[in-house]
């Protein structure tokens, strides 16, 4: 066996757990039941699919705000008629997995990595990716008395929110570019990558045990209201300043059982982007109710406004960043190369989009037969 792949099977072993741990950044219990008022159902309303419910999950957090806004001013209910939309509030990716692996819920708002550790560890079976939500909304904060230009960064202590997640592939894939040198698993070398939860992060910058983070919003946010400096915004670093932060998962059975129920939730999060787009400061402002109903604390308009802005709402996947932040993880050595084809199904998502005359999305070839 060749030595580099021998250590990346090392790799994959050291980190197969922390890879199926992967925080999903958001913020709150790691489950909660939704605690906002039920939405009003028309009178003519009917079940969809004879369904009473269905689940959805999504996270505590702004790059989540689709589902935030979806939930908070009625476009899932609406979709969904007689059919009650419930909601369970996340706050890691595996939690989240696990619970669409049980049948706790149906569909769900998640990122990129645990997308693809899902379906890798389940060799294929258990998720589809059906649609996007969000791209962006990631930086690099530092301490600006530490941490000037770029080259400053080389030994210096850097969070990002856990081993393996989508921030912590992106950093470590980024140190590489510089021509550094850092150990994934331990996360020592020429930058030191300290895996801290978002919970926790603005404390340690505080307190001065990190020099900086590879963060999403809002933790990017609160570490320059604390005095950081942004000193990279993640999106400068793709093709057209867009990759995928946050997707749409389903689990095969219930897409297979209820493709109605699945077309109604992207009919919502289509109409519910559309809205946000068209009414940003009124959308900003209902995520931040939600979340104030989700964690029992809603952002301050220094942390909010910054970290909304950096955000882009968007129904297409963007395919071609998730296959490519695969490969960055396979670079770092924390994962195997990974059996994409057949994570996406796009083609609900395309009949919604062609009915609401929008042009269609493209699965970058990962798609189902």
């Amino acid at each position: 066996m060749p030595a580099n792949s021998a250590l990346r099977r090392t790799f994959a072993v050291i980190t197969a757990l922390p890879l199926l741990t992967l925080a999903a950044c958001g913020y709150g219990s790691d489950s909660k039941d939704d605690a906002a008022p039920k939405a009003k159902v028309a009178a003519d309303a009917v079940k969809i699919d004879g369904l009473d419910s269905v689940r959805i999950g999504y996270f505590g957090n702004l790059t989540h705000a689709t589902a935030l806004v979806g939930n908070q001013k009625g476009f899932f209910q609406k979709a969904l008629g007689a059919t009650e939309a419930k909601y369970q509030v996340f706050n890691a990716g595996p939690s989240e997995i696990e619970a669409l692996n049980s049948g706790s819920i149906d569909i769900g708002w998640i990122g990129p990595s645990p997308s693809i550790n899902g379906y890798t560890k389940s060799k294929g079976t258990n998720l589809r990716i059906i649609g996007g939500s969000a791209s962006g909304g990631v930086k690099l904060v530092v301490n600006p008395d530490k941490i000037k230009s770029i080259k400053d960064v080389k030994g210096k202590k850097i969070a990002t929110p856990q081993l393996g997640n989508t921030q912590d592939v992106a950093l470590l894939n980024w140190v590489a570019e510089q021509g550094w040198k850092v150990d994934a698993e331990s996360g020592k070398g020429d930058v030191s990558v300290v895996r801290t939860d978002n919970k926790v992060t603005p404390d340690a910058y505080k307190a001065g045990s990190i020099d900086g983070a590879w963060v999403p919003e809002p933790t990017a946010s609160k570490l320059v209201a604390e005095g950081a400096k942004v000193l990279l915004d993640e999106a400068d670093l793709w093709p057209d300043k867009k990759f995928v932060i946050t997707n749409i998962i389903v689990s095969q059975k219930f897409l297979k059982e209820h493709p109605k129920a699945v077309e109604a939730v992207l009919k919502a999060s289509v109409d519910t982007n559309k809205w946000i787009n068209a009414n940003p400061d009124e959308a900003k402002a209902a995520a931040n109710t939600q979340l104030g109903i989700d964690s029992g604390k809603e952002l301050k308009p220094e942390v909010l406004d910054p970290a909304w802005n950096s955000i882009q709402f968007t129904n297409d996947p963007l395919a071609a960043t998730l296959n490519t932040e695969a490969q960055h993880a396979v670079k770092a050595g924390l994962l195997e190369d990974p059996l994409l084809a057949g994570i996406y199904d796009l083609k609900l998502l395309n009949q919604v989009l062609a009915a609401a005359g929008e042009s269609s999305v493209d699965d970058a070839g990962l798609g189902t037969k």
